[in-house]
């Protein structure tokens, strides 16, 4: 090894030794200030243990990345401190399954741990339907979190069965948006008759958390579906996140509502009822809509919320 070699593997060791010593001792307070959001959610989960499963974009070996994992040079780590298991988007369903009747909670009499998953829309909505259904059928233990962007993101953004009419993705491009609107999850899961469903979005942090307690206390399967704008994805800046899904909510694009064994719903009415247009217009995915294409947009979101007034009312 030459003296410039040498040079270059020495700086390269120091710089990995200085990157694991600030890891080790900036760990927590990483998570605190820069990611206040799962910080908020670890107040949650801290106060129950949790056995937690998320889906891995990238391989079902449990080694790769996942919505719960950050790549933080030069490791992986968590971010939330508690038991994490990661797995392909079709078999979240099945290892929280396995998690939930392992040795570990039938042999120790284990009534408190709960187990959870968090999945993406594709794997909900999609891939892992069939194995969501049979476990919901079958009123399995969990929580099930399905952390809905209106696509697969983390492959390019193409469609999804989640993705909104005339949205924009690699795979439904301007000169042909998508056609299809976008599935009912919720109706879908209420007809499993499960014992809980929800949805929320970061918009309304105590709502979301509210919810959160609320499925904690209850056994059989529970659903939340978590509404979460990607910036590139929808081509809106990251600042306006909030924003958008606040404007999901006023414009009943998204609204709050739970639904209990399948029949009882629960309607919270936003005060600030604003146009479609209004949340429409702030996303580039949006941005070639025409103003029938809006009316179009418009007129479905009302006759959806008809519906959900109707079941409501019964």
């Amino acid at each position: 090894m030459n003296s410039e070699q040498s040079a270059v593997s020495s700086s390269s060791d120091k710089q990995n030794n200085r990157a694991g010593a600030l890891d080790e001792k900036n760990r927590n307070t990483f998570y605190r200030k820069s990611w206040p959001w799962p910080s908020g959610l670890r107040w949650l989960w801290s106060r129950d243990q949790y056995a937690f499963h998320s889906q891995n974009p990238w391989g079902e070996d449990g080694h790769g990345l996942s919505c719960l994992l950050l790549v933080h040079c030069p490791w992986v780590l968590a971010l939330f401190q508690f038991q994490h298991s990661s797995g392909s988007c079709r078999l979240c369903h099945r290892r929280s399954h396995g998690l939930r009747h392992s040795s570990r909670f039938r042999h120790s009499g284990d009534h408190e741990t709960v187990v959870a998953v968090w999945a993406g829309d594709g794997g909900t909505f999609d891939i892992g339907l069939q194995a969501l259904s049979g476990a919901a059928e079958r009123n399995e233990d969990f929580i099930y979190i399905c952390n809905d962007n209106e696509g697969y993101m983390n492959t390019g953004t193409q469609r999804s069965s989640a993705t909104p009419l005339f949205a924009w993705t690699t795979t439904t491009p301007v000169m042909k948006p998508k056609e299809n609107p976008k599935k009912d999850i919720m109706a879908i899961m209420a007809d499993h008759y499960i014992p809980y469903a929800a949805t929320a979005t970061l918009a309304y942090p105590e709502d979301f958390l509210r919810k959160m307690e609320k499925a904690k206390k209850i056994r059989g399967t529970r659903f939340i579906h978590l509404f979460s704008p990607c910036p590139p994805g929808w081509r809106i800046p990251s600042e306006n996140t909030v924003k958008i899904s606040r404007l999901a909510v006023r414009s009943r694009v998204f609204p709050l509502y739970e639904i209990e064994n399948g029949n009882s719903y629960t309607l919270q009415k936003e005060s600030h009822r604003v146009p479609v247009k209004d949340y429409l217009k702030l996303q580039g995915r949006f941005s070639h809509l025409t103003d029938a294409e809006v009316k179009v947009v418009q007129e479905n979101v009302e006759r959806a919320w008809e519906r959900l007034l109707k079941k409501a009312e019964v």
